[in-house]
């Protein structure tokens, strides 16, 4: 299981099909930043999404799928 000690502030998250987003921060959920958005607002994901950690945080789930879930704030 991953540990949110184990993602820092402005990591990059890659959704399963290589797509990058932005990390921000979060304890259960990662905040990605609006300069991937589209819509220019925050999104969450949980952190159950999260397959593994190296030098980025990798995502079990593809953008598409990512985009279709995330929940979304201003």
């Amino acid at each position: 299981m991953i540990s949110a000690e184990q993602i820092r502030e402005h990591m990059e998250v890659r959704a399963a099909d290589g797509t990058h987003f932005d990390h921000l921060d979060g304890p259960t959920r990662i905040k990605l930043t609006k300069l991937d958005s589209e819509d220019g607002k925050h999104h969450l994901i949980p952190i159950d999404w999260v397959d593994h950690v190296d030098a980025h945080v990798h995502l079990s789930k593809n953008a598409r799928d990512v985009r279709s879930q995330w929940a979304t704030i201003n």
